[in-house]
C-alpha cells in the first residue's frame, strides 16, 4: 500500500480508497463490448447497402484466428470476409448462390492491395518441423498459437506490476526529500492568503457549479479552488444555507469537506494554478509540479519496465517498401443433383426408397411437391412478366397452365402478350427449370420440339448448365425466338421463410447475349474481340448492343469441353481499380500485362482438343451470360 501511495496510484474518496488504473496502462483496455468506433461515415466503407462493415469483421477475425488459420464465410456477398483475410494473412473459403456476388467478390480481390507484414525469425527448430518452410504459422511449433507477424509490444501494468516492484524503492528514497522541501515552501505561501482571495476562490467553484451542474466541477476544479483552511476563521464563512440559488445545503456540507485543512497534504496540491493567485504562490506550485513530474517519469518508466509485455495483433509492423497483392485463388462450382425430365414431367433421376420412414409413399410425395412448385411459378410468372435488360418489363395478358403432375407435360404454361394482337393467341410457351438444379441441353431441346406451334418460347431456370446456354444462343431457329430468364433465387420455395418476402417486381429476367468475333491470328493462333452484349428490346422487337464499355468482366475458356467452363483468360473493360493497383506496385507492375486486363480483344491462344470456345460475360444487370463458338480450323 504505500508502494501504491508513493507511485501516485491511489484515490481517496469518501467511503473508499480506491486503485487509480491509467488508459495507457494497456491500450487494449479501450476495446470492450460496445463497438461504438464502427460506426459513422469513416467507418462504414459500404458500397452496397447490406455489406458488412471491414472495421467488424477485422476485430471479429482478429479475436479468433491466428495468420494462417482457415476462415469460412458461407454468405459472401461483396467478399468482404475474404478481402479481410487475405488482408490479414488468414487462409479462406467463401460460398454463395449468387453469380452476380462471386463476380463483384473476384474482382474486388483481384485488384487489392495490403501493407506487407514483417515475419517473425524462424529458428532451426521451426524448420525442421515443417521442412516445407513457414509463411504465416506452424500449427506444431514452437510459435503455436501465437501470430508470426511481428506486431507491436506494449506494456501490461497491473496491480502487481506496482505493488511487488522493489525497484520503485531507491526512486521514492531519492525524491523524497526534494518533494518535501517544495510542498514545504508551497503551504508556507498559501499560508499568506487573505480571507478575501480564499472566499474569491470558493465563489468561483460556485458559480462553476451553478453553470455547469455538479458534473461540470472537476477534480482540478475543487483543487485549485478550495485553498487549504490556514485560518479557522475561514471556513465558518461558508454559511450553512444556501449561498446561491440553486446550491443546496448538502452540496455546501460536501465542499466544506473537501477543503483541506491548514495545509496542502501530496495528495491534495492543484495541478495548476489560478490567474487571481498571488504571484509566489503560483510560482511555488510550478516549481512543485516540476519536481513531482520528474520523480513520476522514472517511476512510470520502472513500472512499466517491469511489466508483462502484450502483443497488439492488430498492429502488425509493416515494410513500407512492399506492397502485398492477394494470393492466388480458385473459383469452383458445385452444382445440385439434377432432375431429369421425362414423360411424366421432372423427376428425380437417382434411386430411391418406394416408401419413406414413415411408410408414406415417395414418388406421391414428389408429385405433390413438384405440381406445387410449378404452380407457384406460373402464378408469378402471370403477375410479374419478364423484365429485359435496360429495364424494361413486358407483362402477360394471358398465362394458361399446361403441366399437370398425374399426367406431366413438357411444356407448363402457355401465353400471350398485353400488347398481343389477339389475347386468345397463345404464342408464347413456357418451361421451367428445375427447383434444385440447372436446365439441362436436353431439357431446352425437348422444349424446343414441343414449341413447333409457338413463336416465343421462355426457359426459366434458377440456373443453366453451358450446354443449355450454348443451344438457346444458337443461331439455328429462325422461327422461333427463345429468352433465357434468370429466377431471382429468393423466390424459391425451398427458401421460404429465410428471405424477406419477393416484391412483385423483376423476379424472371431475360438475359443479354455476348457480342463476340473470332478471327484467326498470325502462326495459327485465335483472338476472340468482345464487342458487348446484344439486348434484345421487347417493344420494338429489336436486338441492339450495349457495347463493351459496359461490360464489368468477361472470361475465355479457349478449349471448351461442353460441361466445364475453366477461365484461361480474364478481362476487366473497367479500368478504374485496375489504374489504382497498378498505380500502387509501381515499377514492379507489368505494364502489358495490366493493359491486356483492361482489355476487350483476348490474347492470341491455339485451337485446343474441342475446337471450341466460349466466351462468359457479366451483363449490365450482373448476370453472367455466355456464348459458345467453334473454331473452323
Amino acid at each position: 500500500m504505500t508502494r501504491l501511495r508513493r507511485a501516485g496510484r491511489l484515490l481517496k474518496t469518501r467511503e473508499f480508497v480506491n486503485f487509480i488504473k491509467y488508459f495507457h496502462d494497456f491500450s487494449a483496455s479501450a476495446l470492450g463490448n460496445l463497438w461504438s468506433d464502427t460506426m459513422g461515415t469513416a467507418e462504414q466503407d459500404k458500397i452496397y447497402v447490406v455489406q458488412t462493415t471491414t472495421k467488424v469483421v477485422t476485430r471479429c477475425l482478429l479475436m479468433t484466428t491466428d495468420p494462417g488459420d482457415l476462415v469460412i464465410d458461407p454468405t459472401c456477398g461483396s467478399g468482404t470476409t475474404a478481402y479481410v483475410a487475405e488482408q490479414w494473412g488468414r487462409r479462406w473459403i467463401t460460398c454463395d448462390s449468387s453469380r452476380v456476388a462471386l463476380a463483384l467478390a473476384k474482382h474486388r480481390l483481384m485488384t487489392a492491395k495490403f501493407d506487407y507484414y514483417r515475419l517473425r525469425p524462424l529458428n532451426e527448430e521451426d524448420v525442421s518441423r515443417n521442412p516445407r518452410g513457414i509463411w504465416l504459422t506452424d500449427p506444431t511449433g514452437t510459435i503455436a498459437g501465437k501470430a508470426t507477424f511481428e506486431c507491436t509490444t506494449v506494456p501490461h501494468i497491473q496491480l502487481s506490476t506496482i505493488v511487488r516492484n522493489t525497484q520503485l524503492d531507491p526512486i521514492f528514497a531519492k525524491h523524497e526529500s526534494i518533494l518535501a522541501d517544495k510542498l514545504a515552501i508551497l503551504n508556507r505561501e498559501v499560508a499568506k492568503i487573505e480571507g478575501s482571495l480564499w472566499e474569491k476562490m470558493v465563489r468561483k467553484l460556485i458559480e462553476k457549479h451553478l453553470a455547469e451542474g455538479a458534473n461540470g466541477v472537476t477534480d482540478a476544479d475543487t483543487r485549485r479552488w478550495l485553498l487549504p483552511d490556514t485560518q479557522p476563521s475561514l471556513i465558518k464563512s461558508i454559511p450553512t444555507r444556501k449561498p446561491l440559488k440553486g446550491v443546496t445545503p448538502k452540496q455546501v456540507e460536501r465542499y466544506r469537506a473537501e477543503i483541506p485543512k491548514g495545509m496542502w497534504r501530496e495528495w491534495e496540491v492543484p495541478f495548476d494554478t489560478d490567474a487571481d493567485w498571488p504571484k509566489p504562490l503560483q510560482d511555488a506550485l510550478v516549481e512543485y509540479r516540476v519536481a513531482w513530474r520528474a520523480k513520476m517519469d522514472e517511476v512510470n518508466a520502472a513500472i512499466a519496465a517491469s511489466a508483462e509485455t502484450e502483443e497488439l495483433l492488430d498492429k502488425p509492423e509493416s515494410v513500407k517498401s512492399v506492397v502485398r497483392v492477394s494470393g492466388p485463388f480458385t473459383v469452383e462450382g458445385v452444382r445440385p443433383e439434377e432432375l431429369n425430365l421425362g414423360d411424366n414431367g421432372l423427376f428425380d433421376g437417382s434411386p430411391n426408397e418406394a416408401k419413406d420412414e414413415a411408410g408414406s409413399d415417395i414418388a406421391a410425395i414428389q408429385q405433390q411437391n413438384l405440381q406445387a412448385y410449378l404452380d407457384q411459378m406460373v402464378q408469378l410468372i402471370r403477375q410479374d412478366g419478364l423484365t429485359f435488360l435496360n429495364n424494361k418489363r413486358r407483362r402477360f395478358a394471358h398465362v394458361e397452365s399446361l403441366f399437370d403432375a398425374a399426367t406431366g407435360a413438357v411444356l407448363h404454361a402457355e401465353a400471350s402478350w398485353e400488347d398481343a394482337p389477339s389475347p386468345d393467341l397463345l404464342e408464347v410457351a413456357i418451361g421451367f427449370g428445375p427447383q434444385y438444379g440447372p436446365v439441362t441441353a436436353s431439357h431446352v431441346e425437348d422444349l424446343i420440339h414441343a414449341s413447333k406451334r409457338h413463336s416465343e418460347l421462355v426457359v426459366a431456370g434458377f440456373s443453366f448448365d453451358a450446354d443449355a446456354t450454348a443451344l438457346i444462343q444458337e443461331k439455328s431457329h429462325p422461327k422461333l425466338r427463345i429468352h433465357q430468364a434468370y429466377i431471382r433465387p429468393d423466390v424459391n420455395p425451398g427458401m421460404a421463410g429465410l428471405l424477406k418476402e419477393t416484391p412483385d417486381s423483376q423476379l424472371f429476367t431475360v438475359f443479354g447475349t455476348p457480342e463476340i468475333e473470332i478471327k484467326p491470328h498470325e502462326e495459327g493462333n485465335w483472338v476472340i474481340h468482345l464487342k458487348g452484349v446484344e439486348v434484345y428490346d421487347p417493344v420494338a422487337n429489336t436486338i441492339s448492343s450495349t457495347g463493351a464499355d459496359k461490360v464489368a468482366a468477361w472470361f475465355l475458356d479457349s478449349d471448351f469441353d461442353g460441361r466445364c467452363f475453366c477461365i484461361t483468360q480474364a478481362f476487366f473493360p473497367n479500368q478504374d481499380s485496375w489504374e489504382k493497383i497498378s498505380k500502387a506496385l509501381g515499377s514492379a507492375a507489368d505494364a502489358d500485362a495490366f493493359e491486356a486486363f483492361k482489355g476487350t480483344t483476348s490474347n492470341p491462344f491455339t485451337a485446343g482438343k474441342y475446337k471450341r470456345v466460349a466466351v462468359k460475360v457479366i451483363d449490365p444487370r450482373g448476370n453472367e451470360v455466355m456464348a459458345v463458338l467453334a473454331l473452323e480450323v
